[in-house]
């Protein structure tokens, strides 16, 4: 027998003595991508998927976000049947219309955005939950058209629009079609704020291209969630055209706060609560019917005395 061999069956045979190793269930541990803790997910989960340890916010998908803010069988999701299509048969590593296969199956999301109506702390509200498993979120036709009706209902209903937004912009694949969503959008969003409806976009990590460009700063209060990215080009294409290192701290939820471009950074945990709160001050004041005026068919000598004015 050779020396490798006697070390092969040595290995064996120690390999059966040992104890059998527990097997851990997936994802029952999860490690912070900021601070490298080891967390429990049930721990993380009941914390909005927020670190524990250093604050840092979990990127989560659509269910999850619908899940942290709608009350419990509320729900009502609405658009569901939009699909996107392949009007430009465009291709770049593969078939646009394959890689919307691919997503769909991975994902089980048609796009990349979910719509409906619900109640938020027993409020309804219409709200838009943008998801970046999808292509990175991008905005395409289908999450431009179901943007816009979620908008147009809310304004027919009179509810509170609300948009969680999470995208690296418009949807190369669909070119100018994709940029047209825009205008789209924004158009719906000025009607809803002509009738002084509430609108309030939700920047979470990324928020950037044409979503930042439109209804993402549109909101008539602008909330983001801490340290998130949010800009219209990329870091790195800025540097290359100013030729300047740009600050650590460009482009981030903190940053824009200082220079006026958001209005308020809201941690996970707190932002229920604090929509709750604005939609209840912002609801439209109920006026008192006008005082009835005396017509000309009373007896003057019946009618109350006019009392002059005095002078102050």
């Amino acid at each position: 027998m050779s020396l490798f061999d006697w070390f092969a069956n040595r290995r064996k045979t120690e390999s059966t003595n040992k104890e059998p190793q527990r097997d851990i269930a997936d994802g029952l541990w999860n490690k912070c991508v900021a601070c490298s803790v080891l967390a429990y997910t049930k721990d993380l989960r009941a914390n909005q998927m927020v670190c524990l340890e250093c604050g840092h916010h979990v990127r989560v998908d659509s269910d999850e976000r619908i899940r942290q803010l709608i009350d419990a069988h509320s729900w009502n999701p609405i658009n569901e049947n939009l699909y996107p299509l392949d009007p430009l048969e465009f291709r770049d590593r593969k078939p646009y219309s394959d890689r919307l296969k691919e997503t769909q199956q991975k994902t089980g999301l048609i796009d990349a955005v979910q719509t409906g109506i619900g109640k938020l702390d027993g409020l309804p509200v219409a709200l838009g939950v943008m998801d970046f498993r999808f292509m990175g979120g991008s905005m395409g036709s289908v999450v431009g058209e179901k943007l816009t009706r979620l908008i147009e209902q809310a304004t027919l209903s009179r509810y509170p629009a609300i948009i969680i937004c999470a995208s690296g912009g418009a949807r190369m694949q669909e070119g100018m079609l994709s940029l047209m969503q825009m205008a789209k959008i924004s158009a719906a969003l000025e009607r809803h704020r002509e009738a002084k409806l509430l609108y309030i976009p939700i920047l979470t990590n990324p928020t950037t291209g044409g979503v930042t460009a439109s209804f993402a700063m549109l909101g008539d209060l602008i909330i983001a969630e801490p340290k998130a990215t949010i800009g219209f080009a990329g870091r790195r294409v800025i540097e290359q055209t100013i030729r300047e290192k740009l600050p650590e701290e460009f482009q981030t939820a903190e940053d824009l706060l200082r220079h006026g471009f958001i209005d308020a950074i809201v941690p996970r945990p707190q932002l229920k609560k604090t929509l709750a709160q604005l939609i209840c001050l912002h609801q439209p004041i109920t006026t008192t019917p006008p005082v009835t005026q005396w017509h000309s068919t009373i007896d003057q000598a019946s009618a109350p005395e006019a009392i002059a004015p005095q002078p102050i």
